[in-house]
């Protein structure tokens, strides 16, 4: 598929996903989430790659919904007929990766103004940079709408009177890169031009790791978030129990013991 929304790229195991709408501030589009789907199922069926990094270009990381393609009739922007799939029944995701499905990393490289579904991109994936000129907000109630999943996840990874505010002031205050780092919503904060730089300095230090080992981690924790601790803790041992099967499990030990790097084979 040739993309012309978004640009892709597989460089040293990482997939590097990149916003490509700058004149729009990354607004989504129909066109958008179709190419983002073809992307992201890409990235997640390519062996060569370990993890994704998702960033925007421009003045924007992502804006959300693009207005000017928010049909009358309130159905969504999917290019499908309405209701014709399971996803149109389930809460849209837009540029959302599958988050629940796939199973390598996400790394989110924000470079600037974040807010609506670009929001999403930062609470359901697994690592958050942020360039200094990041901004965060939720406009939904500026323009009519219910701030749904969008204030729903925002309450997972910020305190709730904080989430409440953003979604409560719509366009009309927005939170600072500093501020999402002093509360969590985001792991670092870059100098602007050191963003995708520092992203795939990260990058390289998870594909250190045995790559299906990060895969059954990520889950471990991704999978149990809702459950009770010790369910969790069953499910988690189960993901452990399963990549001890792996030619990677008996990589690491012994490479530990013979003093050298491991070679992984994702195997």
């Amino acid at each position: 598929m040739k993309f012309e929304t978004i640009q892709y790229e597989v460089a040293e195991r990482v997939a590097t996903i990149t916003f490509d709408r700058p004149e729009k501030l990354n607004s989504i589009t129909p066109q958008m989430i179709a190419e983002l789907a073809v992307a992201y199922e890409a990235a997640e069926a390519d062996d060569d790659v370990w993890l994704l990094i998702v960033t925007g270009n421009g003045r924007a990381f992502c804006v959300g919904a693009s207005v000017t393609d928010i049909p009358e009739d309130g159905k969504g922007i999917a290019p499908e007929p309405f209701l014709s799939k399971y996803d149109h029944w389930e809460a849209p995701q837009e540029a959302t990766p599958p988050f629940r499905t796939m199973t390598k990393p996400i790394i989110t490289a924000v470079n600037g103004l974040c807010c609506g579904a670009g929001l999403d991109l930062v609470t359901t994936c697994d690592i958050v940079i942020a360039s200094e000129r990041a901004e965060f907000f939720e406009p939904h109630v500026s323009i009519g709408l219910v701030a749904a999943r969008e204030s729903v996840r925002l309450a997972k990874v910020l305190p709730r009177t904080v989430a409440l505010r953003m979604a409560l002031t719509g366009r009309h205050e927005r939170m600072g890169a500093q501020r999402a780092y002093e509360l969590g919503m985001v792991t670092e904060v870059v100098p602007h031009d050191d963003l995708l730089k520092r992203a795939r300095e990260v990058a390289a230090l998870v594909n250190r790791n045995a790559p299906l080992a990060v895969r059954g981690t990520r889950l471990a924790i991704h999978k149990t978030l809702d459950l009770p601790l010790h369910e969790g803790e069953i499910l988690a041992e189960a993901y452990r129990e399963r990549v001890k099967l792996t030619e990677d499990a008996l990589e690491g030990p012994r490479a530990f013991n013979e003093k050298r790097e491991p070679v992984w084979r994702a195997r």
